[in-house]
């Protein structure tokens, strides 16, 4: 490894503190844990690099090993509660194996999504995980093909050969709505969101199959929006509601739609449950104390981004990208107070 400063080289460092090279690199590089150095010997080496102002040269380095040990990450919206817990999983988990993460939110657009993979790729990332906007995807396949290894994570592509990461969408909404039916509701509102997206269209199907399973005739009226944000939440909502009849209970696909609807319950003078019953997908930490509680699929996104960095640097380990893992995670669903129970 080449450093800035010298003659305090590595080897001299090596030599004061009485360990090997390899042991000073693997330290500085950030690979302690991976080779299980103790904690007591990577603060000494790190105190003391501190001390005589080691910089490592990572130019030279990444020349040198033809890596620049630094991924790229791609979410959808990092305002969001679920891809901010995702991007800090995926970084815990790259430190480990002595990477950094360049993280680029797409704001939702396909657009922003192909200039941020051409940011990355011009910096020249190790590899890429990405969280898709929606059913394009050949901007990455075509990437992905010229061997630049990467993973996609939360939303997928059933027809693409590249390693995925994601949750059982379709199960937990058969799950969940069929809470619903089991407490009595049959005229149960669907707030879904972007319509060409693999998870929604598991969801929304989660949904519909659970009604037949109970012999409901879906409505396709009541299966309504088209965004995975508040505002798509609260319109949605606010239409639904005004409806004479009005649903017993709405189903929504996303925890931003959740809050825009409970917002639209709340203007309009109506309370959950007693007047409405609301299930979200997607679970956020502050719904356990929200007031009614409110009950939701949790998914585990931290589990998620951790598997997705151990299957890149896989590919990165073994410079094999043409054996895809397809990894699909159980959700939860959590039952607190936000549905009533109707008696027929």
């Amino acid at each position: 490894m080449s450093y800035k400063s010298n003659p305090n080289s590595i080897k001299s460092l090596a030599e004061t503190m009485d360990l090997s090279v390899c042991t000073i690199s693997r330290v500085l590089s950030g690979q302690a844990r991976k080779y299980r150095i103790s904690e007591k010997t990577e603060e000494a080496v790190l105190a003391k690099a501190a001390q005589l102002d080691y910089t490592p040269d990572l130019t030279a380095k990444s020349l040198r090993l033809k890596k620049t040990k630094t991924l790229g990450l791609i979410v959808p919206d990092i305002s969001n509660q679920f891809f901010s817990t995702l991007a800090r999983h995926v970084e815990l988990e790259a430190r480990k194996g002595g990477y950094s993460i360049i993280l680029c939110d797409s704001g939702k657009s396909t657009l922003t999504e192909i200039e941020s993979l051409q940011l990355l790729n011009s910096r020249n990332v190790d590899g890429i995980i990405i969280s898709p906007v929606g059913q394009v995807g050949s901007h990455f396949e075509a990437l992905y093909k010229k061997g630049m290894p990467i993973v996609i994570v939360d939303r997928y592509f059933s027809k693409m050969k590249i390693p995925c990461v994601t949750s059982d969408n379709y199960k937990a909404s058969v799950e969940a709505v069929s809470y619903l039916i089991e407490n009595g509701h049959k005229k149960i509102a669907c707030i879904q969101a972007l319509q060409d997206c693999s998870l929604n269209m598991d969801r929304v199907n989660g949904y519909r199959d659970a009604l037949k399973a109970h012999h409901i005739e879906v409505d396709e009226s009541l299966i309504v929006g088209n965004e995975f944000d508040e505002h798509n939440g609260y319109i949605e909502a606010k239409l639904l509601l005004k409806r004479n009849p009005r649903p017993t209970a709405i189903f929504s696909v996303g925890s931003s739609i959740t809050f825009g609807a409970i917002r639209a319950i709340n203007e309009e003078g109506l309370t959950v449950p007693e007047d409405i019953s609301i299930l979200s997908f997607d679970e956020q930490p502050y719904f356990a104390y929200l007031n009614p509680p409110l009950t939701a699929v949790a998914q585990e996104n931290a589990l998620m981004g951790e598997i997705s960095v151990k299957l890149l640097l896989a590919q990165l380990d073994t410079g094999n990208i043409n054996k895809p893992d397809y990894v699909v995670l159980p959700a939860k669903l959590n039952i607190r107070k936000s549905v009533k129970r109707i008696r027929s």
